[in-house]
């Protein structure tokens, strides 16, 4: 049974546990309302009531399943703007993965950015033949398509997401759970040691981490900006994965993912640099 303080949203015990919760959410980005409920010895119905609270007073943002710091509150931007941001590096991941592929293998392509760079860097190997992209992203698709018939492109159909030109359920799923891929490359917002590889966004966190099932083998793709950096949506624990191809991170991060167990694989700019 909840204690009396839980009942009576305006008493001191429940400005001290909302304090506490602010504070969680504050030092770690976002919190989940059933960590708080077990770490506080509550209900999920008052963490939630908390959370309300919290949000109407400006001091966190409620998201689905949790709570995310008002400062941290990462807004989604259109597919366009973000993908000027480390474009060199996101060229380099993509060079670096492609690298990866071989002939007759079924390649699983998500949503994103730095996994375009992937689809560019593929067509780009005129040496590969025989190979299936399954994909969820309609710019990968489209950028894809100039090697047809040299390549198999299979878009996983849903529901279209505009900002970034992605499919998710319904529908999305049941394309997904019909394929055994040889290689999947996943994006992400995150990349962390306690959290895990996360997203900002939970439609698409759940066909992320499907994909990542799919395949015999599935890499994350992240440039330098998104490590240490955790989301609401889990898409899977750090050893879920067979690695991280990553550009431009900070060494003692690169360090500290490994020492984790986490293969991770440096691309280099063109000019044989770290980029």
């Amino acid at each position: 049974m909840e204690s009396s303080r839980d009942e009576h949203p305006a008493g001191l015990g429940s400005l001290r546990r909302r304090d506490r919760i602010a504070a969680v959410v504050e030092a770690h980005g976002f919190a989940r309302t059933t960590d708080l409920a077990r770490e506080l010895g509550t209900s999920e119905v008052t963490v939630r009531t908390d959370f309300d609270v919290l949000s109407a007073a400006g001091r966190l943002t409620r998201v689905h399943g949790g709570a995310i710091s008002v400062d941290a509150s990462p807004v989604e931007r259109p597919f366009e703007e973000v993908s000027a941001v480390g474009a060199d590096a996101k060229r380099a991941i993509g060079a670096r993965a492609a690298a990866l592929v071989r002939d007759g293998q079924c390649v699983v392509l998500d949503v994103g950015t730095t996994t375009t760079q992937i689809a560019e860097a593929l067509l780009e190997r005129l040496d590969l033949i025989g190979v299936t992209v399954v994909t969820n992203s309609l710019t990968i698709a489209l950028t894809l398509e100039q090697a047809v018939p040299r390549f198999t492109v299979i878009v996983t159909g849903g529901t279209l997401r505009p900002l970034q030109h992605s499919l998710v359920n319904p529908l999305a799923q049941s394309v997904l759970e019909g394929i055994a891929a040889d290689i999947a490359f996943i994006g992400c917002t995150g990349v962390d040691l306690a959290h895990g590889v996360t997203n900002v966004n939970l439609p698409e966190t759940d066909l992320k981490r499907l994909m990542s099932r799919t395949a015999r083998r599935s890499y994350v793709v992240a440039d330098g900006s998104k490590m240490g950096v955790a989301h609401i949506g889990v898409i899977g624990p750090l050893h879920s994965f067979d690695g991280l191809i990553t550009a431009g991170a900070d060494e003692s991060m690169v360090d500290a993912l490994r020492a984790a167990g986490l293969a991770v694989i440096e691309a280099e700019a063109a000019d044989g640099t770290p980029s």
